[in-house]
């Protein structure tokens, strides 16, 4: 199957499937939004979710954050990973949104890159979810998922060659739910350690599904959508 093929299965099947596929963070503005996006890194959304509400009645916006120190943040992220640094990044990104972005996030990628605890990923999140901009967060799933199903070669073993790939491929205006589409399917269908293939829609285009099923004579197994 060429590539083209395959993009065209994959963005056949999720449109039709997930049209509406979005972030399973819960946030009401760009703000919070970067504030549960900084705290998911090596977290899960639904363990942020749970933090979050508190955190955000204490210091519902940016402004009130910077106005923090760091140990005050601290009790409200205790039980997300690395709560000692995230606290320090969390305040210090505050800070510095107020003072150089007049307490407005950014849409540009490499301006959102200058805050505390934002990389690339995160900056990619904020401008695809926010401002609808062709921008791939590529995360563990996203690469695990992308690289599975074929739609990047084998040569892409760092998630900006992943991404660059993906942008590369993708049309412009379904690259900010491709994001979501990875993601969503990588938590829930292909999973890292035993993917649920007999439950997947794409079989029909995957290459790992063709390597492992359709290639050792089990192809008469009829997972969904095949």
């Amino acid at each position: 199957m060429r590539k083209k093929e395959r993009y065209q299965g994959f963005l056949d099947y999720f449109s039709t499937h997930q049209p509406n596929a979005e972030t399973e963070l819960i946030y009401t503005n760009p703000y919070e939004l970067l504030v549960a996006v900084i705290l998911s890194a090596q977290c899960t959304d639904k363990r942020v979710n749970l933090v979050t509400p508190a955190l955000f009645e204490k210091y519902p916006t940016a402004e009130h954050l910077a106005a923090a120190e760091p140990e005050e943040v601290f009790p409200y992220i205790r039980s997300i990973s690395y709560p000692n640094n995230k606290s320090k990044h969390l305040v210090g990104m505050a800070r510095m949104l107020t003072k150089d972005f007049e307490g407005q996030v950014p849409s540009d990628v490499n301006e959102l890159q200058k805050l505390p605890g934002v990389g690339r990923k995160t900056a990619n999140v904020i401008a695809s979810v926010i401002y609808r901009m062709p921008a791939m967060a590529v995360d563990t799933h996203v690469f695990r998922v992308s690289r599975r199903i074929g739609l990047v070669s084998e040569k892409a073993k760092t998630p900006y060659a992943v991404e660059k790939e993906l942008i590369r491929f993708l049309p412009e205006d379904k690259i900010h739910i491709a994001h979501h589409w990875l993601i969503l399917h990588g938590r829930y269908v292909c999973v890292a350690r035993k993917p649920k293939c007999m439950e997947c829609g794409i079989t029909h285009i995957c290459n790992y599904f063709r390597k492992n099923f359709l290639n050792k004579g089990l192809g008469e197994m009829d997972p969904k959508g095949v």
